[in-house]
């Protein structure tokens, strides 16, 4: 290795983020703050690590794409039979990050996950390239595969089994959302005296506190 981690660090700038000026909801905050991120990241700026459990309580981490968020959560999409839908399954709960490092922002999100509804996944399903739709076929997640030959065999398979025709969602595919029960945001500052806010859940409403860096 020709550099030393050790040395490898930005000092972070930015706006200051005031506890006492936030919005009463953190979606709207949110709002604002991912507004702001697809007009500078040059690319997924809705990537975020979804963090889930096991059954022995062992942590696993990924990252998967947000494509929808509204006053009851957030929503992204997968494999239920894959390693995440498993976990899910035994333990709903999961975390997510976020991190935009052009703007020195994170958001970190805690609550419970439920499945949306079927036709809540049929939509988002429609509205994917095809391609897209035959790879939610193709790809048995997180199962052992033997090779990338493998892969292509079921390609061609499926690519002529829904030819010329309409690709149905599978039922083994669809969407999850993460019901917020804490939202906190990471404003970089210099000097690694950061500004944290976060929201609580309690009951119908938000507590907002800040945080030491």
């Amino acid at each position: 290795m020709t550099r030393d981690i050790a040395d490898i660090r930005r000092d972070y700038e930015g706006g200051i983020l005031d506890e006492g000026s936030v919005p009463n909801d953190p979606f709207t905050l949110f709002d604002e703050w991912f507004a702001l991120a697809l007009d500078s990241e040059p690319q997924d700026a809705n990537a975020m690590t979804l963090s889930t459990v096991d059954s022995q309580g062992l942590p696993h981490a990924r990252i998967v794409l947000l494509k929808g968020i509204d006053a009851n959560g957030m929503v992204f999409y997968t494999n239920y039979h894959s390693h995440k839908g498993s976990e899910l399954a035994n333990v709903p709960h999961a975390a997510l990050t976020f991190w935009w490092p052009s703007l020195a922002r994170q958001v970190r999100v805690e609550g419970h996950v439920e499945r949306v509804a079927e036709e809540e996944s049929d939509d988002y399903f429609s509205s994917r390239p095809r391609g897209s739709q035959l790879g939610a076929w193709i790809a048995t997640q997180s199962v052992v595969i033997p090779d990338r030959g493998w892969i292509e065999q079921r390609q061609q398979r499926f690519e002529k089994a829904y030819e010329d025709q309409d690709i149905p969602r599978p039922v083994h595919w669809g969407g999850y959302r993460v019901v917020p029960e804490m939202i906190e945001f990471w404003q970089g500052q210099p000097s690694r005296l950061h500004d944290r806010v976060r929201y609580h859940r309690r009951d119908d409403s938000w507590e907002v506190a800040r945080l030491a860096p």
